[in-house]
């Protein structure tokens, strides 16, 4: 009977029968979901609990955002897991930074990381190098013939030790017993007493540190200007204020190297802004994860880039008026 309907009528009755009929539609969201995880270090360090922070900051400001913090090795695995988009930010240090962009083999990157975008220098990282008491060591040659953790294998600490060593005219020949540990585990050696010393590239007031001394009686190791200038950028001259550590009475002569907050050049503009923005927007928040970002100033936040900034990144700072 139907085969009997004129076809303009037959036309009318299937597209109302569409209107009509139910339809499932999957739900769109006003955003799509962001994920961003946040590569650190080892949970003893700065790195971890500034990355806890900045995971809070931007979960709670980033419309759909899901994030995640990842303890590693620091530096140098960071700037490799960046650049195989293994994360969306990483916390390193300036000469981790500057010598991945080059592709130095020697320091663990082996071809220069192209993909790497700079989003803000932060805080300094100060190399305190700690000496058990009764193995008498208060300066880097006094080191000689000591036992001593220099970092995990080709951290970025790791790389400060053997700039400092090869600035002192030193090398790890001198040392009796070279061990690669990460903060934690030196500083558990240490207290049971099979390693002498340990040098951590870390934040003041670095919780490794505290926890040693105030385990056992420990010297804080000077390292002299002359070797600061032998060194030369991106390290700077610096000091370990008394009363940092306990049993520390008097300041102590050191040198730092500034850290930077890195992405990658497959992050997206708007997320990069909103990372960066959001860091300098809740500093007091990130300041009560980790005293060391008391030191992160916005009028410091391009100095020393080794790397081109990411465009979410110049996009605030040109809002900022730094630019």
């Amino acid at each position: 009977m139907t085969n009997l309907m004129p076809r303009g009528f037959r036309a009318l009755i299937a597209c109302t029968a569409l209107v009509l009929a139910p339809v499932t539609l999957t739900p769109v969201t006003a955003q799509a979901e962001e994920f961003i995880n946040i590569l650190t270090g080892g949970t003893s360090g700065v790195y971890y609990p500034l990355g806890v922070g900045l995971s809070q900051i931007y979960a709670d400001n980033i419309e759909g955002a899901r994030t995640q913090v990842q303890s590693t090795k620091a530096s140098v695995e960071n700037l490799n897991l960046l650049q195989q988009g293994k994360g969306e930010l990483a916390l390193a240090l300036g000469d981790s930074v500057k010598l991945a962009w080059e592709g130095d083999a020697d320091a663990g990157f082996k071809a220069p990381l192209a993909k790497l975008r700079g989003i803000a220098a932060i805080y300094p990282n100060y190399i305190q190098i700690v000496a058990c008491s009764s193995c008498g060591a208060t300066s880097l040659d006094t080191l000689k013939g000591t036992r001593m953790s220099v970092g995990a294998p080709k951290s970025g600490t790791e790389l400060n030790a053997r700039a400092i060593f090869a600035a002192a005219g030193m090398s790890y020949d001198d040392l009796s017993k070279v061990e690669y540990l990460p903060f934690a585990e030196s500083v558990e050696l240490m207290k049971n007493r099979q390693l002498d010393a340990t040098l951590q590239s870390a934040g003041l007031g670095v919780a490794s540190i505290k926890d040693l001394s105030t385990s056992i009686d420990v010297n804080m190791v000077a390292i002299p200007p002359e070797v600061v200038e032998a060194l030369g950028a991106p390290y700077i001259a610096a000091t370990i204020p008394a009363g940092t550590y306990q049993g520390q009475e008097a300041d102590v002569p050191t040198v730092a190297v500034v850290n930077f907050l890195v992405t990658h050049e497959d992050v997206s503009e708007e997320t990069a802004y909103q990372m960066t923005r959001l860091l300098f927007e809740n500093l007091a928040t990130l300041e009560a994860a980790h005293k060391a970002a008391a030191q992160i100033k916005l009028e410091n936040a391009l100095s020393g880039m080794p790397i081109p900034l990411h465009p979410g990144a110049e996009r605030y700072y040109r809002e900022a008026g730094l630019m």
